[in-house]
């Protein structure tokens, strides 16, 4: 027998607790909901909103508040400045949001400034780069995209996977297409279109009763608006690395529920629990030791990386703390709870002796 830190025969009812879990997570949906609306949007990072970024390696150690002061005070109010690489490299990110100036313009202010305040024989400028306004839109649209098509197809997938139901799965995407043209058709912007389609796609799973994908999909926008919505009240930037981030967290979310959905329909199968709600319960208390050691383990590793990894890494960790945490939740406190609101879908039922 494997590894177990909760005993088999726990009887936690996780379901009777559902509306308090439903309260805290539409809490933290609307604070961040309401944090994003009061910034105007998530920050964009140079990646999204275009700008200019300067890498510099020291040849000496220099505290990075010391680095953003000296720029502040060099007229570079408007930049950024992350860490690169190891402590001991002293190479720095330096990232200007300006998008009214050339990448040589900001070159030389950087170079003006340092060597005001140390000499021009203390650093050495490795490389630059500009990311312009038109290319990061373009990849803010692309990464909008990515993340809807993930769902999409997860939503897809859990519909033939738990409840053979390919062709009714087939059904919601073709409806799904048909909604997104009409949709085009009125040239709605790429963000307020991926809003609409995610509303469409949980109305067809709710109406063609595709509960489990309703549960899934419903727990992984849960997952990605939180952790947005906590990047928001914190200040962090929004770039490709949090997209990254994003994409794994709906990953890691959904290999959660999978496991306590598979449980779920074995115990349905099995006529284990007088009720619904009892079979649920039976379900995640089978799999609550699993689900911890793994989301215990990942969660050490992930706190290595942010700890150790350095500056370019850091907000992609912390991004996947917060994902590993609230997906763990979601799966046991969203996903599974939603099936309550619905029941389960008609199983198929397989009579002994049927096939005699």
């Amino acid at each position: 027998m494997g590894l177990q830190i909760i005993k088999s025969d726990t009887h936690i009812d996780f379901v009777g607790i559902r509306k308090f879990a439903f309260m805290i997570s539409l809490a933290l949906i609307l604070l961040g909901v309401g944090s994003l609306i009061m910034h105007g949007g998530p920050r964009y990072g140079i990646d999204f909103a275009g700008g200019i970024n300067v890498q510099v390696k020291f040849d000496k150690e220099i505290e990075i508040d010391h680095l953003k002061t000296i720029l502040r005070d060099g007229g570079l109010a408007d930049t950024t400045v992350q860490t690169f690489g190891l402590p001991q490299d002293n190479e720095f990110i330096i990232r200007v949001s300006a998008l009214n100036v050339t990448t040589d313009e900001v070159r030389t202010k950087v170079e003006t400034t340092l060597n005001a305040d140390m000499g021009n024989s203390g650093y050495k400028i490795q490389r630059q780069e500009m990311v312009g306004p038109k290319v990061g839109a373009d990849l803010r649209e692309k990464a909008l995209e990515a993340m809807f098509y993930a769902v999409l197809l997860i939503a897809i997938y859990i519909s033939g996977r738990f409840e053979a139901r390919w062709i009714v799965a087939g059904i919601m995407a073709a409806a799904l297409a048909g909604g997104i043209y009409l949709l085009e058709l009125v040239n709605l912007p790429m963000s307020l279109l991926i809003v609409a389609a995610m509303f469409i796609t949980i109305g067809l799973c709710w109406y063609l009763k595709l509960n489990y994908a309703l549960g899934a999909v419903v727990a992984l926008i849960h997952d990605v608006i939180i952790t947005v919505g906590v990047f928001s009240l914190l200040g962090k930037e929004f770039d490709l690395t949090i997209v990254a981030a994003l994409l794994t967290i709906i990953g890691y979310s959904l290999n959660d529920t999978i496991i306590v959905f598979d449980r779920i329909r074995e115990n349905l199968r099995n006529g284990l629990g007088d009720t619904f709600a009892d079979t649920i319960n039976r379900s995640i208390n089978q799999t609550l030791s699993r689900t911890l050691l793994t989301s215990g383990t990942t969660l050490l590793v992930v706190a290595a990386l942010y700890v150790l990894g350095g500056g370019v890494i850091h907000d992609f960790a912390f991004a996947l703390l917060i994902g590993v945490v609230i997906g763990t939740y979601s799966s046991i406190f969203v996903a599974s709870p939603i099936l309550m609101g619905i029941g389960p879908s008609a199983q198929p039922v397989e009579e002994e002796g049927a096939a005699a």
